[in-house]
C-alpha cells in the first residue's frame, strides 16, 4: 500500500535523524587509511553554478512522512534548493543507501550467457581446473561478461565493489585488463577496487609470484591476494613473505582468501597479523571468509578481534551458512571491520548468485536467524556500510555531506524491505540516476522526466 504524500517540505537533518533511528550506529566514518573524509556539507543555498537535483517527495531511511532530498554537486545538502532547479519525483518511496559488494568474482562469472552445466568436483584443485576449461570455452571477453554482471549490480543498487580478478599463468593478467577495462566503462556508475588474486597458489604454480609482481608494478590493482597459505598452497611463510612484500614495495593493500579452518586458519592468521604489524600496514589489509573464526571459544574470538581491531584488519564475509558466516557483532565491538559480499556468481564453482546485495543481506538475516526489526535492520547496515568501511569509502547515509548515492523502491519500512526485497526503482549515483525500473541507463542518462 503507498503511503499517503503530503506536501513535501525541504529535507532537514531533524527528518534525517528521525529515519537514521532505524539503523543505529551508521554514522558516516571512514576508518580505512588513506581514505579521503567526506566534503563539507553545502550550507544554506546551493552555489551559482553547482550541479544540484532535488528529489521530490521521498522517505528517507524509511521515515514515516515524506520530504525532499536536496544534492548538490554529488552530495547530499540540507538546502534549500534555487529555483529552477531539476527536480525527480520520488512518489513517496523509501531512499536507502546503496549497498556495497566487498567480495566478488566478476572476472569468472557466465552471467548473460549460455547455460554451463558443472562437473563434480571434490576440492580447490578440481574447481580450479573447471575455472581454466570454463575461460577457454567463453566466447564472450573477462570484460564483456563482467561489464554485463556489474551494471547489473548497479541496476539492484550496488554502489562500490570490491572484485577479485584471477593472475596465474592459464589467463596471464586477463582477468585483471578485463576487470580495468569494465571499471572504466562504469566510472560514473560503480566505484571498483580490484584485487589481483592468484586463485591457482602463488606458490604451487610457477610463474604467479611474477604476475602479481607485475599487476603491482602497472598500477592496474588496488590491493595483492593470497589463497590459503598453508591448506592450499602449503607454503605458509613463503606465500605470506611474497604478497605482503608486493604489497609494500608498490604501496598498495593486501586482501587473502583464507577458508582453512581450525589451528591451520589460525596460524595463517596469526602470520598475516604479524606481517601486517611489521610492515606498518595498518588498515591495508583485508582477510576473506575466515572459516576459522566461527569456531572459536568467546575468549579465544576476543584475545584475536583485539588484535585484529589494533591493526586494523578487515575481514568480509559472504554468509555461506549458519556455521560459516563471521560472528559480525562480537567483531565490531572490537572496531574490526566487516563487509558483506556476492562471492562468485554463476561460474564453475556454483549456478547460484546474482550480485543484487539486498538479496544478500536477506541471506545474512536467514543463516543467522534474526527476527527482530532492529536485527534484520543490521543486515542492512553490514551491506551499505560495512562494506563502505572496508573498502575506505564514507557512508553514503543520507546525512549532509554524504555522497549522493542511494535507492528508491517502494516498502513500508526497513526490515520489510529485507524481507521482501521489493524491486529497485531508481538508482542514483553521486546524484546522478543510473537505473530506473531494472535497467542500467548508461552514461549521460537524464536524471528526471
Amino acid at each position: 500500500m503507498q503511503p499517503s504524500s503530503p506536501t513535501p517540505g525541504t529535507f532537514s537533518r531533524r527528518m534525517m535523524l528521525a529515519g537514521a533511528a532505524a539503523l543505529a550506529g551508521t554514522t558516516a566514518t571512514t576508518t580505512a587509511a588513506g581514505a579521503a573524509p567526506a566534503e563539507a556539507a553545502p550550507s544554506g543555498a546551493a552555489q551559482s553554478g553547482s550541479r544540484t537535483v532535488v528529489f521530490r517527495d521521498v522517505r528517507p531511511l524509511g521515515a514515516p512522512e515524506p520530504t525532499d532530498l536536496v544534492v548538490v554537486d554529488g552530495r547530499v545538502s540540507h538546502g534549500p534548493a534555487p529555483r529552477g532547479t531539476k527536480v525527480v519525483d520520488g512518489g513517496g518511496r523509501i531512499a536507502l543507501p546503496s549497498l556495497v559488494d566487498a567480495h566478488i568474482h566478476p572476472d569468472k562469472t557466465t552471467w548473460g550467457g549460455s547455460w554451463v552445466s558443472r562437473r563434480p568436483a571434490s576440492g580447490i584443485a578440481d574447481y580450479v581446473a573447471q575455472d581454466v576449461d570454463l575461460f577457454h570455452s567463453q566466447r564472450r571477453s573477462v570484460a564483456e561478461r563482467a561489464y554485463g554482471l556489474m551494471t547489473h549490480a548497479v541496476t539492484r543498487g550496488t554502489r562500490a565493489m570490491r572484485a577479485h580478478a584471477d593472475v596465474a599463468p592459464a589467463y596471464d593478467l586477463a582477468g585483471v585488463e578485463g576487470l580495468a577495462e569494465a571499471r572504466e566503462r562504469l566510472r560514473h556508475a560503480l566505484d571498483v577496487q580490484i584485487v589481483a588474486f592468484p586463485q591457482h597458489g602463488v606458490i604451487r604454480t610457477p610463474g604467479t609470484a611474477e604476475l602479481l609482481e607485475e599487476a603491482a608494478r602497472t598500477g592496474a590493482v588496488d590491493m595483492i591476494g593470497g589463497i590459503d597459505p598453508s591448506g592450499f598452497d602449503q607454503a605458509l611463510d613463503e606465500q605470506l613473505d611474497l604478497v605482503f612484500g608486493i604489497a609494500d614495495r608498490h604501496g598498495i593493500g593486501v586482501d587473502i582468501h583464507l577458508h582453512d579452518r581450525g589451528a591451520k586458519g589460525i596460524e595463517a592468521l596469526r602470520g598475516i597479523i604479524d606481517r601486517t604489524r611489521a610492515l606498518s600496514l595498518t588498515g591495508k589489509v583485508t582477510v576473506s571468509h575466515v572459516f576459522c573464526l566461527p569456531g572459536l571459544t568467546d575468549g579465544e574470538l576476543g584475545s584475536i578481534a583485539a588484535e585484529l581491531g589494533d591493526l586494523d584488519i578487515a575481514l568480509t564475509t559472504v554468509a555461506p551458512s549458519d556455521s560459516l558466516v563471521l560472528p559480525i557483532a562480537r567483531l565490531r565491538e572490537h572496531g574490526v571491520r566487516v563487509g558483506l559480499g556476492s562471492d562468485g556468481v554463476r561460474d564453475s564453482w556454483s549456478p547460484f548468485g546474482n550480485a543484487d546485495m539486498l538479496h544478500r543481506a536477506h541471506l545474512l538475516g536467514w543463516v543467522t536467524d534474526v527476527r527482530l526489526d532492529e536485527e534484520l535492520t543490521d543486515c542492512y547496515r553490514v551491506a551499505a556500510h560495512g562494506g563502505a568501511d572496508v573498502m575506505g569509502l564514507a557512508h553514503a547515509d543520507l546525512e549532509p555531506g554524504a555522497p549522493a548515492d542511494f535507492v528508491l523502491l517502494r516498502g513500508e519500512c526497513l526490515p520489510q524491505v529485507i524481507v521482501d526485497m521489493p524491486r529497485r526503482d531508481m538508482v542514483v549515483h553521486g546524484g546522478v540516476v543510473v537505473a530506473r525500473d531494472g535497467e542500467f541507463l548508461g552514461r549521460g542518462a537524464p536524471s528526471g522526466r
